[in-house]
């Protein structure tokens, strides 16, 4: 077998590949794959070549490879990204392909559901982004290229021109999940996976493996999917830093040395650091770690677990393995919760991400006016929870009495469960927020009820509106007591009253959409 041509990779290539199979990418459809089929160009491996190898369609070649175009157009695939995330750069790599690599290509990503369906992605209402316009390509070679967008992606669409064969494509970036369900009610998680935003951010040496496999997903399949180490022939040891998910409490701690047999650390040492906001060229020769878990002896291909050793807990925002003098560990788990302090920032950073469709429709649900989410949206990114909602009231304070009424209608009457205009379509989120704001309807009597239906009625007609309270903490005789005083008002007085119970609701929810209650 042949050795692939190219070039060394550039800096954005050190961040992990988001497209990789291990986390779950897959290219989920291709216009035409005649002569090789589209899943080699996420393969692990690197690509080769078999001179003498061929199948009854022509020559076997290890990568994606479409038939010779004899009509305008351009060949493509759908990739879905194993994690979602911002991404720095690809690399379109043609390696073996000399004679038939694209002359350019070019590369779109969308925000979707990971289980979006192919008819999804290719509707014409689903919204791509050029993260890539279209550019030349090299035959048998790493066809490199920065990428610069704020936001976070869950689907690639590699477009090649006219057609040809592409062996790799490689997506490095940084993951963002969404942590309002990562971290709900508090509850454990590994810090240090890659799937939850975990990074390995450097390392001593990763000679034999990369730094990046500590932290995938499962046990290691081989030694090969494991971060390991040259010989060390000198003083010293090898360690890898990792920048975990969030800032959180370390509860318990698993070093996995499977598959290494004859060449594991003979020891480990575990430090941690809270350092939110340090660049990590401070990181590297920072004297102010803390020992989490003192240097202990290691066993050959077993999963060692640390609970009762834990010197201490945190709160860290980096741990340090260190090990003894060298060797390969195939897994580093990291199990503990988040911060409260720590949570928020990683939710912040999941709106911050979000397209700014994205996150128009998620604001929505806080407020229904589509001016305030539409400059909620392009007023991001926001630096903390205190600048969202300080942004929120100003925003809000700008807003007349149509963008008011637009924000009402997206509401039920209370008792009711559905938005009061049928063109006003409330998310799954919205109608979750006003189902909890209306907890105190259900203890409330039958006469109570039909109580507020007959003035809800009486409101509507008098003011064209919908009787509009910030309703959490009250009960159903409350809010009819306080229908019954407002239905006194002028239609202007009663107009500004409902925008400042609207303004309540609002800072209620945004807290809610941040925090996944």
């Amino acid at each position: 077998m042949a050795e692939a041509r190219g070039v060394t990779g550039p800096a954005f290539a050190e961040a992990l590949d988001l497209a990789s199979e291990r986390l779950g990418g897959a290219v989920i459809s291709a216009n035409d794959e005649f002569f090789a089929p589209k899943e080699n160009l996420l393969k692990a491996s690197k690509p080769v070549f078999l001179e003498h190898e061929y199948t009854d369609r022509g020559k076997w070649m290890d990568g994606w490879e479409t038939r010779r175009r004899r009509t305008p157009g351009f060949d493509w695939c759908l990739v879905r990204l194993g994690l979602p995330g911002i991404l720095r750069g690809v690399v379109v790599d043609t390696a073996f392909f000399r004679g038939n690599y694209p002359e350019h290509c070019s590369i779109e990503a969308c925000a979707a559901r990971p289980d979006a369906r192919v008819e999804e992605l290719l509707n014409p209402r689903t919204h791509w982004v050029e993260i890539l316009p279209r550019s030349p390509l090299a035959g048998d070679a790493q066809n490199a290229f920065a990428v610069s967008c704020p936001f976070r992606f869950t689907h690639l669409r590699l477009n090649i021109y006219p057609d040809g064969g592409v062996a790799r494509l490689r997506v490095h970036g940084d993951a963002v999940p969404d942590f309002r369900r990562l971290d709900r009610a508090g509850a454990e998680l590994d810090l240090a996976a890659a799937e939850n935003g975990a990074r390995v951010l450097s390392c001593s040496d990763m000679f034999f493996g990369v730094r990046h496999n500590l932290i995938m997903p499962g046990r290691a399949a081989n030694m090969g999917e494991g971060w390991e180490t040259r010989r060390r022939r000198g003083p010293g040891y090898d360690w890898a830093l990792v920048a975990l998910a969030t800032q959180g409490e370390i509860h318990r701690i698993e070093v996995d040395t499977n598959h290494f047999k004859g060449n594991y650390p003979d020891s480990c040492m575990i430090e941690g650091i809270d350092a939110a906001g340090r660049p990590l060229s401070e990181l590297a020769g920072a004297g102010d770690f803390r020992e989490i878990v003192p240097q202990t002896k290691l066993q050959a291909h077993t999963r060692h677990l640390f609970e009762e050793e834990l010197r201490a807990a945190g709160p860290f925002t980096h741990v340090r393995l260190n090990i003894y003098p060298d060797g390969g560990v195939s897994r580093l788990r990291i199990f503990g919760k988040a911060t409260r302090s720590g949570a928020a920032e990683q939710r912040l950073r999941w709106l911050n991400a979000l397209t700014d469709r994205e996150a128009e429709a998620e604001l929505r649900a806080a407020c229904g006016a589509s001016s305030w989410a539409s400059q909620m949206a392009a007023a991001r990114p926001f630096r903390d929870e205190e600048a969202l909602h300080a942004t929120a009231s100003q925003v809000f304070a700008r807003l007349g009495p149509e963008d008011w009424l637009e924000a009402f209608r997206a509401h039920p009457r209370i008792g009711e469960t559905r938005p009061q205009a049928e063109a006003a379509e409330a998310s799954a989120t919205a109608r979750r927020f006003s189902s909890q704001e209306q907890a105190g309807m259900s203890a409330a009597a039958e006469e109570t009820r039909e109580a507020l239906a007959r003035y809800n009625r009486a409101y509507d007609e008098k003011f064209g509106f919908i009787y509009i309270v910030c309703a959490t903490g009250k009960s159903a005789d409350e809010m009819l007591e306080m229908l019954r005083e407002r239905i006194e008002h002028t239609p202007d007085e009663e107009l500004h009253i409902a925008a400042e119970e609207q303004r309540k609701i609002t800072e209620i929810r945004l807290k809610k959409l941040l925090w996944g209650a």
